[in-house]
């Protein structure tokens, strides 16, 4: 379960990033992103404004931390070594990565439960998995459509 919330996590943010390469009628922002992110969390683990304020800045510093692993993980992917050795060497790296991701988290969840009750705790990691999975599928439809666009020109 948290393998995939890391997985998805990984191609939204992905998609996302794809999104603000690309000339869109509609530019993705991070601003509006994170804002939009904090605020579904909020709403659907029910946080009390004092709750947000103290869980918000220690789930930003998570992120950031992130965010550094799933850029590693994504340039590790980008080329495919050219012999048996090399390949080796890239996947026991790719598992390095993802184990040291599930290190941080676990850390940062332990952290969490000095700021929130673990009920919110749950909330929280759940309302987050929801809001990747809703923005990739508004991404996939936008996706789609733009195809289907394109091909009607």
């Amino acid at each position: 379960m948290v393998k995939r919330i890391c997985w998805t996590v990984m191609i939204v943010w992905g998609c996302m990033t794809g999104l603000s390469a690309q000339n869109h009628h509609k530019k993705f922002s991070p601003e509006k992103f994170e804002q939009e992110l904090k605020q579904f969390i909020t709403q659907e683990a029910k946080l009390t404004q004092d709750e947000a304020a103290k869980f918000f800045p220690v789930y930003n510093e998570m992120r950031e931390k992130q965010r550094v692993l799933f850029n590693k993980q994504r340039k590790m992917g980008r080329v495919k070594p050219c012999d048996e050795a090399a390949c080796q060497k890239a996947i026991q790296e790719r598992d390095n990565n993802e184990l040291e991701q599930k290190r941080l988290q676990q850390y940062y969840h332990n952290k969490f439960f000095n700021v929130l009750p673990a009920s919110k705790v749950y909330d929280v990691i759940k309302a987050e998995d929801k809001f990747h999975r809703t923005m990739l599928r508004q991404w996939s439809r936008r996706q789609q459509q733009k195809d289907k666009k394109e091909g009607n020109d």
